[in-house]
């Protein structure tokens, strides 16, 4: 992984933007929405950022950067001009005050990179190729774009108005994850277009006693995870602890569920001692095991397992 991925609060935060043009036009659209305290300098600007100064969206200075502009105050700057000596001027007089810079389309020159986003609301997914391929980014965003639903917005903005009446209706973490599991998993919800449908489903799903008990899933472990069928994923994702030997491939670990807990075992009479703990009945448990392997043949006897592509 190249870039640690993370979504920065810049809420009334102070950023600076080196360039008027109209590179710097997105940047600053982009920094608005997301509330940032914004300071343009340049000795022109484009139209476009014209109207975001003049509706007082943003600040315009007026002038040619130099180094006397450069604040500790700002928690992000950015180069965009089509001057590389002064953008690299940037770059060197933010990092002399701790800054983080991004020196756009400069690789060798960021801190940090912004990805391409996908934006339905509360709701963002963030793609990123570490900067190598923006083409190849734009078409797994396009595939997003196309399978998100666009009341996924409402969805985000239900839940939210919704967290303290769960937390009073269910005692534990554990319940609420469940409960949320199964309203959000219902087809009616996936499909709703209002308010009102979500608050009628919302009532009778918490009307609705959940099963708390736990569950013991057995899944082979090959070469290729892409050969996973959906439920073996569901499955994976709502696991809160999963075993593996050292050898299972970190692609399948990977993409289980992110907070559960991960637990090594050596061999089948090992495997078998972790399985029988009564703390686990409570839990959802996924276990990996090789796929084809006759060493665990007692333990799974009478069991079934979900194999790659069944």
């Amino acid at each position: 992984m190249q870039y640690f991925p993370l979504f920065l609060d810049l809420k009334a935060k102070p950023v600076l933007v080196v360039g008027g043009g109209e590179v710097a036009s997105r940047k600053v659209d982009t920094l608005i929405r997301a509330g940032a305290d914004v300071t343009i300098v340049s000795p022109s600007i484009e139209n476009y950022l014209q109207t975001k100064v003049d509706a007082q969206e943003c600040r315009w200075v007026q002038s040619f950067y130099h180094p006397g502009l450069m604040s500790n105050e700002y928690v992000q700057v950015w180069a965009t001009t089509d001057n590389n000596e002064l953008n690299h001027q940037v770059h060197k007089d933010a990092k002399e005050k701790g800054l983080l810079v991004n020196v756009v389309d400069d690789l060798p020159y960021c801190d940090f990179i912004t990805p391409s986003l996908v934006n339905r609301g509360r709701i963002q997914i963030a793609v990123s190729s570490g900067g190598a391929s923006p083409v190849l980014v734009r078409k797994v965003r396009e595939k997003f774009e196309s399978v998100l639903p666009f009341n996924l917005s409402l969805l985000a903005d239900f839940c939210a108005s919704k967290r303290n009446s769960i937390k009073e209706h269910f005692s534990t973490v554990d319940e609420r994850r469940k409960f949320w599991e199964l309203f959000l998993n219902d087809t009616k919800v996936e499909l709703a277009q209002s308010r009102e449908e979500l608050e009628a489903l919302y009532q009778a799903s918490i009307a609705t006693s959940i099963d708390m008990q736990g569950s013991l899933t057995w899944l082979e472990f090959g070469v290729d995870p892409e050969l996973l069928t959906l439920k073996a994923l569901k499955k994976m994702q709502q696991a809160e602890l999963v075993l593996h030997p050292q050898d299972c491939p970190f692609e399948y670990i990977d993409l289980c569920r992110r907070d559960a807990e991960r637990e090594v075992y050596a061999n089948s009479a090992e495997l078998s001692s972790m399985i029988a703990n009564p703390e686990l009945k409570p839990m959802r448990v996924v276990v990996f095991i090789p796929e084809g392997s006759a060493e665990f043949k007692l333990l799974t006897q009478n069991i079934s397992i979900m194999t790659q592509g069944s």
